[in-house]
């Protein structure tokens, strides 16, 4: 990675923005919230936002361009440079498994979404009755062969772009996806709410149930911070290295997080209002997007079109994202002498193959349930699994070990530095680091098994 740059600011902007906007914005924040009663779920979520996840996205933008490299060698060289632990790279290390295993069934996801949008282009994008719709889901799924083929189609898409290099490559292809994808969900969301029932849906998002505030929403609605914006990965990171002296990085931080959740708010405006004109259920899970929804594109004028256009959306937040995925492995693969082209081929091979299992835990596998011996993870297939042990464990504990690092070992003066940040700004966020994210994270993660 050594000599790679953005060509500019605002090529690392869309860039960073990319990376956060992807299926946690426009597929997991809908049916998250839609699981966990609307309004009463978006409280806890922008709180985490606001108190946890901005205060880690200035920490690993600081890390990254101090360091210049990736998510491991940038935290092993300010701490050997600090006198302290050169150990402190597992955190990095942490956080490219981690990117690697979301990434692999995250590609799973987008391969569904590009079998949607290939088939709302071919036969239209809806059903007629929610059964069908749960058919042709169904369908889908007990295809391997089928969801494979897709899946490995979005995942070359995706290593190509990160092989052709950061200026040409990943720079390029975010100054396309992210116009049109902000286009593209602004307006969907005002069709919808249009068409669609929107009191009922800016009541549903925006009211607020203190009686819903248990323990396990709370761990979701920051998991889903986590999962979103992608800190504790080591992205940011990553991204932070090709930065130039020049940029401001807390205003890209800032903007990043407020575009992430205008994605989310906007997603969720151009699903509930056709939830609700239709009378299907919000609280749809995972399958929300592909079930739900189909059963309303089939009722509405040019719905078909409309399908293909929601479904082409999220194929494009879905690839935006998963750049920055493999970007952290390839990042580390040629930190160790391989040329970015055959670390992006292995880094490709290698994700795509493990989002195997991901793809028959949804069919051949999909009454194996590994750990059937553990409580509250019974009934839980290797998919279940793996979004739960990313989401809701190695996430948190990765964005735990970055605030910790910046906060208690990281000179403060280099944050300062980086962030443009001195006095009373930098003490905030430096005692952000030590006490508020790291106390928060650990009570939102051990509250769930405790209560």
């Amino acid at each position: 990675m050594a000599g790679e740059r953005w060509s500019s600011g605002t090529g690392f902007l869309l860039a960073t923005m990319g990376s956060a906007i992807g299926l946690g914005s426009i597929w997991k924040f809908p049916y998250e919230a839609g699981a966990n009663g609307g309004g009463s779920f978006v409280v806890p979520y922008l709180f985490g936002l606001a108190i946890i996840v901005v205060p880690l996205v200035l920490a690993e933008f600081a890390i990254g361009r101090a360091g210049r490299s990736n998510a491991v060698e940038s935290i092993k060289r300010l701490a050997v440079a600090a006198r302290r632990s050169s150990g402190w790279r597992v955190v990095g290390g942490l956080g490219i498994v981690t990117g690697f295993l979301i990434l692999s069934f995250y590609a799973v996801i987008g391969g569904w979404a590009l079998a949607y949008s290939f088939d709302s282009l071919v036969s239209g994008g809806g059903e007629a009755s929610a059964a069908a719709a749960q058919g042709r889901f169904d369908a889908l799924l007990a295809s391997p062969f089928r969801v494979l083929g897709f899946h490995f189609t979005f995942m070359a898409a995706t290593a190509l772009v990160v092989a052709a290099g950061i200026e040409t490559g990943i720079e390029a292809a975010s100054r396309v996806l992210m116009p049109v994808l902000f286009v593209m969900i602004a307006a969907l969301a005002c069709y919808s709410l249009v068409v669609g029932d929107a009191p009922a849906a800016l009541r549903f998002l925006f009211a607020i149930d203190a009686a819903r505030w248990h323990p396990r929403a709370w761990l979701d609605a920051l998991g889903l911070g986590f999962f979103s914006i992608g800190v504790g990965l080591g992205s940011m990171i990553t991204y932070a290295a090709y930065a130039g002296a020049e940029v401001n990085l807390r205003k890209v931080a800032v903007i990043t997080v407020v575009g992430d959740t205008t994605v989310s708010f906007l997603a969720g405006l151009a699903i509930f209002p056709l939830v609700f004109k239709y009378g299907l259920d919000p609280a749809g899970g995972p399958g929300l997007m592909f079930v739900t929804l189909p059963v309303a594109f089939a009722q509405m004028p040019f719905g078909g079109v409309l399908g293909f256009a929601f479904y082409l959306l999220l194929v494009l937040s879905a690839l935006a994202s998963a750049i920055s995925l493999l970007e952290l492995s390839v990042a580390w693969l040629m930190a160790r002498g391989m040329s970015r082209a055959s670390g992006a081929a292995l880094a490709g091979v290698a994700c795509g193959l493990s989002g195997v299992p991901t793809v028959l835990s949804f069919n051949r596998w999909a009454q194996w349930h590994p750990l059937a011996g553990w409580p509250g993870l019974a009934r839980s297939t290797v998919f279940d699994l793996l979004d739960f042990a990313t989401s809701d464990v190695l996430l948190p504990l990765g964005g735990l070990g970055v605030a910790l690092f910046a906060g208690w070992f990281m000179p403060r003066h280099l944050i300062g530095r980086e962030l443009g940040l001195s006095g009373a700004g930098l003490l905030i966020l430096v005692l952000a680091l030590r006490f508020v994210a790291p106390g928060l994270i650990v009570v939102a993660v051990l509250a769930p098994w405790i209560f």
